[in-house]
């Protein structure tokens, strides 16, 4: 007591990379320290002569420099002595003047922080949760004690990454989830700390002579062990002696500012961009917004973004007045408008949004401005009681009513800033969620669906758990008021929890497994609930449990799905969900492989996921396709992207798409089908089967919505009425026809404007104290700008008339002139190091990327002439296209010396380090100086490329300097791209990305004019389809007139063409090159008969290396004899091995051998697959698929002597057709070109340059081809391009693209030829090239190198195999409907795999004999097209006692004679169609139908032997087809044996009867909307046997007969009819009589009748006490009781009647 305590005080903090070499930043601080204790508690503590320096550069070249004007600020801030609370060893409560800085308080806690020791005498080594200036931290100490000298030293250490409760603040994370349970490894920041304190001591106390600390914080931003930057923070206190006066009291009255935790505060407000000195915010922001224009209009856009950041930065300090004032100032300005407003929002300050509601009330915001502006002002705005005071007021201020599209951005914003708020808060209060929970209770009240979506997610962006409450209301599963509410509210209120999850995942897993268990909800809402419940990461009993419900799941819908999200899940990778993906890889094996081979018709979950563990980094790509009953394809997509990066999770974008009912915009509308009798039909006999209900009514509705980073931003709902709204509000008419024409008369006024778009893309912060008081910072953030100067003239010409119609359009002529100069900027800023609003020190990252188009042109389109052209100008100046550039520096900046910022490059200019540095580097884990050159970036670029462009390196040791240029000119255009490449970075010394990242970086295409000899005046494009095409060439290459051209016969037009194209010399070298060929050829093809190679052979191969249809073979003579050899192998094994002897072998390989010799280049000798094939299948029964050889179809002869001379002689004429298209010939010899293109330069004085290019078809019955030749319009130039396609009858296309000189330098040959691959219908794609240019082959290397690895991802096989060194084929076996087989054969490898599932079924028919008929064969490719929606569409048949339902499900029933039965009828509102059936009573197999179809009742039976036809109880006419003249048709034809009825407006595409047979095949779009015996066409076949009531039976018997039309017995032939029955058996429970009544009615006799024919069947039953009320008497179901016992029982099936009780 009355002593003061003299310290020396140093502390530095320094940050760099640890090689040190490179540039470092750092700040020093230095002062005397005096102690004093006062009291037993109270001590006071005074700073003295405190000195900043400031560090930057390269140490130690480059010392510490003292900052003396800063120095005397802090001086000033510590002038006053500071009292601190002090009892053994620990610091308690800080008091600090009244007016002083954050920053100087915690200075001071730097300093206490050393004091800050806790001394265990009975223990030398122990551990504590300690208080410190960087929170509460486990501590270790370890004390040395000696006790002669009275010295002690004690160490401890923090481990920083383990702490209790950290002193950390992190901004802008609000939407990135950590990990609580994944490992410390997993962390990229990591930090500790040291002290080191030695004391003297005797009785009285002890004495602290020195203490030093020192702390490490590892930063690694891509999770690399040795790519991490450093900060190091030291501290020295050192006692220099003791004085006798205490420190004098302070004079101003001190504050209590807390304990010794760090206080975050000012730091707060400064973003990590250059300091501002703000005095004067008015006058600053006015100059900062000013300068922001200006330099945007001078095109500087790098300078005003940077401006924008500053003004954001002033925005957050100014006041309502302030901002009030300056938007006075610039509103009319329209230039300032967008910097102004969008600053506003990201400033996120109380007052720019208190202002932003102002403006929005008062209405100076147009319609767009309110929408942009306000998802960023919510999105930025920093939550807190106020902003969520203002946030409320907009959700009730009518102009955000108004507008639908605000309101719903407003209370999705709501939703979200609830989120952010209650993330940081401790409580979140119940009544900031009060807006969106009244809202709910409104919605409901007044049966608004839309306001009730909004609501839910609304509650589903803030995801509280008290909203779970309010969520369950819309669930029919715990509320039964909302079984009314449509499907997508129960939807929307399943994934409003998924937020909730987050907070209370128990709660919402339990609610969720309800949800997914209750069989009564819509299949949709189920499965979402299986989304929900995943995200939840349920245990392995749960998923267990859920899967246990999958095998006795009624809904294949949701089986489906559930099975593929937890196949996707256990495939996983990702190390967060490491646990889940265990136990749904458990779950899995509880279940059958039936789940996996489901068509496409059921929902599934796609999952594309990647995780580098090195980086401990990666991403999922999910896509959930939920399907409906109703629809044939997905009626529900979700599509999300999730990204991991060390322990923390995002949810980066989620898009929806829900649709409805969509398949009734595409039929025809319009038809009165409540008004026919067939309504009144169906609607009477719903009557009789008891519980029919047609299908609830359902619009045409699609919503869709997407999220950013988690939370909803925006959603739609559009249905008929939004459409209509929409017409109606832009033309005042609901009719299509004036949308059209508004649309026309708006382009004709033509568009102009300036629209600028800055935003701040991000801003995130991390921030923690170090021991020196300073705080670390890890910040980034961004600005973006995009802008558009748009002026587009249109005149339309003649001009849309009052009575316009749309196609008038293909009469006009349009003048287009347009000026459109898109920019588009983004500027992203990352800072380590300090970061205070005194001071700044650390590393600074700076990376932008810029784009800039300019597209101006003038442009003419004649539709009657069928004529465009467009002009642009040539390239004048050098422009930058695009351009990516970084730059890493070590700043110091402080706020006294704004103006003198120091900045150095990370990288030293001079040499590389010296020797011992190098040393002392690979020590420490770098790389020898050895390794450095294979470090270097790797020349991609192949030599064949590098000719042209220009290349330096400097300073080739160490590799820190790359340049590169590479060039492409285009001197017929005047132009020239330029991409150039430069860096500089320390990646030579650790190869990691954080290396590379140090130094600067530039990438740049540059378009710059080429100085040619005649200057080009503009670039003209045209185009001329049709008849003129040929005249368009001629008068663009000669000076002759148009009219000239137009007026000569086509053989001088002809000529003049040929002559211009070059096509004589084209073909002349081709033929030349042909000739030599087939001269190759002939010398080793003649013993050709077979492509077998022996099973030992290393290389097989299934295909040759000729071109399709092409004139120039793609073999090397290096394969010739290799290919020879397999050839006489297969047949000398072929001769000795014993086959199977047919006639259909033998003249298949008559065939084989005797065409092989003539070939031509059409035939493809080397894919011969003829004699040996049975002989090879015996030797080897199951050879590998790769080994396998494609067949083509027109070397097969299997079958054809069964057919008849005309096919035979058709085969001929195809090999015929085949050898003519494989010729070279010219189109144009016998028709004009169907289109012309010519590019060209105009020049002032000399002809045009550029080129041209003519496109000829040529369509006849059996086969199709198109030529397109290119030439220069000028000169002698001999460069060409020719392409040539063709199609032979269905069989082959083939086609070849050649160019270079005369089209001979370069060529591709490619064939798709239909054939067979072992026993199955395949496809084979063929590629051939003879010679590309390099550029092309370093492209195909590069792609070849990641082939194996991307074939290894997607589950292919692979097997090193030689095969052409320049070819690659793919085939494509059919191995069923929905399986194929690949085989990818590339000259060194081959890639394949088998029964590959299909996402359609395609129908193959390999038995079946080939169709020759002209009219069809060339058009089987569009015929499978037709064959593959024909198969989508439901086929139901009745064949004798087979039935086989839409969904496919086959089953026995005997149909009780003359009954009719329910086959088929439409169970949707509109009631369209019935189709009843009944065996006749004279034969068991004869069947009679009647059909009802609008007003028509149509009768198909048999007698007498021949069909009869009744319409409306009339004997139809002999003259077939029959045609009704109502709104929809319906057609009646004779069709083979019976008869054929066509209505596709109705839903019945096809009905075919013959009386023992009867098809129908409904439309796709019936889809879940039929019901009757056929099924529900829903490919629910689990729930096929769907009674009337919806109740499910228990055989096909039963259900055959809930769907038998009961009749009045006195009238109708029919004498059954359904009743309850009561069980003969007796039963009893629990020892105490029961009687039991079934569920449904059994078929049974009427009154007065007996049976005479009985089947039994399985009914279930109800049981009550024998002594209850319950009897059958009025009882017509049961369906609603609980089935206790399942029986069998008798239902009768024939009857005979005696007496009947009728009235007369």
């Amino acid at each position: 007591m009355g002593k003061t305590y003299l310290y020396s005080y140093e502390s530095i903090i320094v940050h760099g990379l640890p090689e040190r070499s490179l540039a470092t930043a750092g700040v020093r601080l230095a002062s005397k320290v005096e102690i004093s204790r006062v009291s037993d508690s109270d001590h006071l503590l005074q700073i003295r002569s405190p000195k900043l320096e400031e560090q930057n550069g390269f140490w130690p070249t480059d010392p510490f420099t003292p900052s003396s004007k800063l120095s005397e600020t802090i001086s000033a801030c510590l002038s006053q002595p500071f009292k601190f609370e002090y009892t053994e060893g620990r610091v308690g409560s800080i008091f600090a003047p009244e007016d002083c800085p954050v920053l100087c308080t915690n200075l001071v806690r730097g300093v206490l922080n050393m004091l800050q020791i806790t001394i265990k005498k009975s223990q030398n080594v122990y551990e504590l949760q300690e208080a410190g200036i960087e929170g509460i931290c486990q501590t270790r100490y370890v004390i040395q004690d000696d006790s002669k000298n009275k010295r002690a030293t004690v160490s401890k250490s923090k481990d920083l990454t383990e702490c209790q409760d950290k002193a950390v603040k992190n901004l802008g994370m609000a939407y990135i989830r950590p990990c609580t349970s994944c490992p410390l490894k997993a962390r990229n920041i990591k930090g500790t700390v040291t002290f080191t304190y030695k004391m003297k001591y005797d009785d009285s106390g002890a004495l602290l002579t020195s203490a030093m600390s020192d702390q490490v914080y590892q930063i690694s931003p891509f999770n690399e062990p040795n790519g991490a930057a450093v900060m190091e923070a030291r501290q020295e206190l050192s006692l220099v002696g003791v004085k006798r006066p205490p420190l004098s009291a302070p004079t101003s009255q001190l504050q209590k500012q807390g304990s010794l935790r760090y206080h975050f505060s000012g730091e707060l407000l400064q973003v990590p961009i250059p300091l501002i000195r703000i005095k004067n915010s008015d006058l600053q922001l006015t100059e900062t917004l000013r300068q922001i224009v200006q330099n945007n209009e001078k095109g500087a856009t790098k300078e005003a973004s940077a401006k924008f950041l500053q003004m954001v930065q002033l925005f957050r300090v100014a006041t309502l007045d302030q901002i009030e004032s300056l938007w006075l100032q610039f509103v009319n300005e329209l230039p300032y408008r967008p910097w102004f407003l969008s600053a506003i929002c990201a400033a996120g300050a109380t007052d720019t949004f208190r202002f932003l509601k102002q403006k929005i009330h008062d209405e100076k915001l147009n319609i767009w401005e309110a929408a942009v502006t306000l998802p960023l002002a919510f999105h930025f705005v920093t939550p807190n009681k106020k902003t969520l005071e203002i946030a409320s007021t907009f959700l009730t201020c009518p102009q955000i009513q108004k507008v639908l599209m605000h309101r719903i951005i407003v209370y999705l914003g709501y939703g979200s800033m609830v989120n952010k708020y209650c993330a940081q808060a401790l409580l979140c209060p119940n009544e900031l969620l009060q807006p969106l929970h009244d809202l709910a209770t409104e919605a409901t009240s007044k049966g608004d669906a839309k306001d009730m979506s909004l609501a839910l997610k609304a509650m589903g962006n803030a995801g509280e758990p008290a909203s779970i409450k309010r969520i369950l209301k819309f669930l029919p599963t715990f509320s039964s008021a909302a079984a009314s509410l449509p499907n997508r509210i129960h939807a929307d209120a399943v994934l409003a929890l998924r937020k909730i999850a987050r907070k209370d995942p128990a709660k919402v897993r339990e609610i969720t497994l309800q949800v997914f268990m209750d069989s009564t909800l819509a299949p949709n809402v189920r499965m979402v609930a299986c989304v929900v419940l995943f995200e939840t990461k349920p245990a392995l009993p749960t998923v267990s449990a859920l899967a246990s419900s999958l095998l006795t799941e009624p809904s294949l819908q949701v089986a489906s799905f559930a099975y593929s999200h937890m196949k996707a899940l256990a495939a996983g990778r990702i190390p967060q969900l490491y646990k889940l993906s265990a136990a749904c890889n458990i779950a899995i094996k509880l279940l059958g492989p039936r789940l996996d081979r489901l068509s496409y018709r059921y929902s599934k979950v796609i999952e594309i996921s990647d995780y580098s563990s090195q980086y401990q980094a990666g991403a999922i790509w999910r896509v959930y396709l939920m399907n409906s009953p109703s629809a044939m394809f997905p009626s529900d997509i979700i599509t999300k992207v999730r990204g991991y990066y060390a322990d923390t999770a995002t949810d980066i974008i989620e898009v929806a798409f829900r649709s409805q009912s969509l398949s009734k915009l595409l039929r025809k509308q319009n038809i009165p089908f409540a008004e026919y009798d067939t309504y009144k039909t169906l609607k009477e006999l719903g009557k009789s089967l008891l519980g029919w209900k047609e299908l609830p009514p359902e619009d045409p509705l699609v919503s869709a919505y997407i999220k950013v980073l988690g939370q909803e931003i925006a959603f739609a709902d559009i249905d008929k009425d939004a459409i209509q709204q929409m017409m109606m509000s832009l033309t005042g008419s609901s009719d299509w026809q004036p949308v059209v024409k508004k649309v026309v008369e708006e382009v004709q006024r033509g568009l102009s404007g300036r629209w600028t778009l800055p935003v701040v893309v991000g801003e995130m912060r991390h921030i923690v104290p170090t021991v020196a008081g300073l705080p670390l910072e890890l910040g980034l953030c961004g600005a973006a700008v995009a802008q558009a100067a748009v002026d587009v003239d249109v005149k339309v010409s003649p001009p849309v008339s009052d009575n316009f119609r749309p196609s008038q359009l293909w009469e006009t002529k349009t003048d287009i002139h347009a000026d459109i100069r898109p920019k588009a900027y983004l500027h992203m800023i990352a800072v380590m190091g300090i970061n205070t609003q005194y001071l700044q020190s650390g590393f600074e990252f700076h990376a932008e990327f810029s784009a800039n188009a300019t597209m101006k042109f003038d442009a003419r389109i004649n539709m009657k002439e069928k004529n465009l052209k467009i002009e642009t100008l040539p390239c004048h100046q050098e422009v930058e296209l695009a351009a990516v550039r970084s730059e890493a520096y070590a700043i110091s900046r402080n706020m006294e010396e704004v103006d003198s910022e120091k900045k150095s490059q990370i990288l030293p200019k001079g040499e590389i380090p010296n020797i011992s540095d190098q040393l002392l580097q690979s020590t420490e884990g770098s790389p020898m100086p050895g390794s450095w050159k294979q470090s270097s970036i790797p020349n991609v670029i192949s030599k064949g490329y590098q000719q042209g462009s220009e290349e330096a390196h400097h300073n080739s040791a160490g590799r820190r300097f790359y340049a590169r240029k590479f060039c492409k000119k285009f001197e017929s255009l005047g132009c020239s791209t330029c991409l150039s490449l430069k860096s500089q970075n320390s990646a030579f010394l650790r190869n990691t990305y954080l290396h590379k990242l140090f130094g600067e970086f530039e990438a740049k295409i540059i378009l710059k004019p080429v100085h040619t000899d005649a200057d080009i005046d503009k670039i003209q494009l045209e185009v001329q389809a049709g008849a003129k095409a040929a005249s368009k060439i001629i008068e663009v290459s000669s000076s002759g007139s148009k009219e000239e051209g137009e007026t000569s016969t086509y053989k001088d037009i002809q000529a003049k063409l040929k002559k211009i194209l070059g096509i004589e010399n084209v073909f002349t070298a081709s033929n030349k090159t042909r000739r030599r060929t087939k001269r190759i050829n002939r010398e080793y093809n003649t013993a050709d008969t077979g492509l077998w190679a022996e099973p030992s052979t290393a290389h097989l191969s299934s295909s040759s290396s000729s071109s399709a249809a092409s004139s120039a073979d793609g073999r090397e003579p290096g394969d010739h004899p290799r290919k020879d050899e397999r050839r006489q192998s297969g047949k000398t094994r072929g001769s000795k091995s014993s086959s199977r002897s047919s006639s259909g072998s033998s003249a298949s390989s008559k065939a084989c051998s005797s065409s092989s010799s003539s070939s031509s280049q059409e035939d493809h000798s080397g894919d011969r697959h003829c004699s040996g094939d049975s002989d090879y299948s015996n030797q080897q029964a199951n050879p590998p698929v790769y080994q396998l050889l494609f067949k083509p179809e027109d070397e097969q002869d299997t079958g054809r002597e069964i057919l008849n001379i005309s096919i035979s002689s058709s085969s001929a004429s195809d090999e015929d057709i085949s050898r003519a298209m494989s010729q070279p010939k010219f189109l144009g010899d016998n028709k004009p070109p169907i289109l012309a293109a010519v590019l060209r330069a105009i020049h002032r004085n000399t002809q045009p340059t550029g080129l041209q290019l003519a496109l000829f078809t040529d369509t006849q019955p059996k086969r199709w081809r198109i030529q397109m030749f290119g030439s220069s319009i000028t000169g002698p130039s001999r460069w060409k391009l020719c392409a040539d396609a063709s199609v032979i009858n269905y069989r082959k296309v083939s086609g070849f693209l050649k160019w270079g000189k005369d089209c001979q330098d370069y060529q591709i040959g490619t064939q798709i030829a239909t054939g067979q691959f072992a026993a199955y219908p395949a496809m084979q794609m063929k590629l051939d090239w003879l010679k590309v240019p390099s550029i092309i082959r370093t492209t195909a290397r590069w792609f070849y190198s990641f082939l194996p690895g991307a074939a290894y991802v997607l589950g292919f096989s692979q097997r090193q195999q030689l095969g052409p060194s320049h070819q690659a084929t793919l085939v494509m076996a059919l191995t069923s409907p929905r399986t194929c087989d690949v085989v990818f054969k590339l000259p060194e490898l081959t890639i394949y795999d088998t029964a590959i599932s299909l996402p359609l079924p395609v129908p193959s028919h390999p038995s079946a004999p080939i169709s020759t008929s002209s009219s069809s064969d060339w058009k089987v490719f569009s015929q499978a097209t037709l064959s593959i929606i024909e198969s989508l569409k439901g086929h139901c048949t009745v064949f004798q006692n087979k039935i086989t339902t839409f969904n496919g499900v086959e089953f026995n029933y005997s149909m009780p004679a003359s009954c009719n039965h329910v086959l088929v009828q439409d169970c949707s509102p509109e009631l369209k169609f019935l189709v009843m059936v009944k065996r006749l009573e004279e034969s068991a197999d004869l069947t009679a139908i009647n059909v009802r179809l609008a007003s028509h009742e149509v009768d198909m039976y048999v007698s007498n032997g021949l069909i009869q036809l009744k319409i409306n109880g009339v004997q139809a006419p002999k003259d077939l087809p029959y045609t009704s003249n109502s709104a929809a048709s319906m057609l009646i034809s004779s069709e083979k044996k019976g008869l054929t009825l066509k209505a596709p407006d109705y839903g019945i595409d096809k009905l075919y009867y013959d009386g023992h047979r009867l098809e129908i095949h409904v439309a796709f779009w019936m889809a879940g909307k039929t019901c009757g015996i056929c099924g529900k066409y829903d490919a629910e076949i689990e729930r096929e046997y769907q009674t009337p009531s919806g109740y499910l039976a228990k055989d096909a018997v039963s259900f055959g007969h809930s769907w038998i039309i009961s009749e009045d017995p006195c009238t109708g032939a029919c004498k059954l009819q359904h009743k309850l029955v009561k069980s003969e058996k007796p039963v009893s429970f629990d020892k105490t009589a029961a009687k039991c009544y079934s569920v449904e009615p059994v078929l049974r006799c009427v009154k007065g009748c007996s049976a005479t024919q009985t089947v039994p069947v399985s009914v279930g039953f109800h049981c009550v006490p024998a002594d209850s009320a319950l009897s059958l008497d009025g009882q017509p179901r049961l369906d609603q009781k609980s089935e206790d016992v399942l029986s069998s029982v008798s239902a009768h099936t024939a009857c005979s009647c005696q007496r009947q009780a009728c009235p007369a």
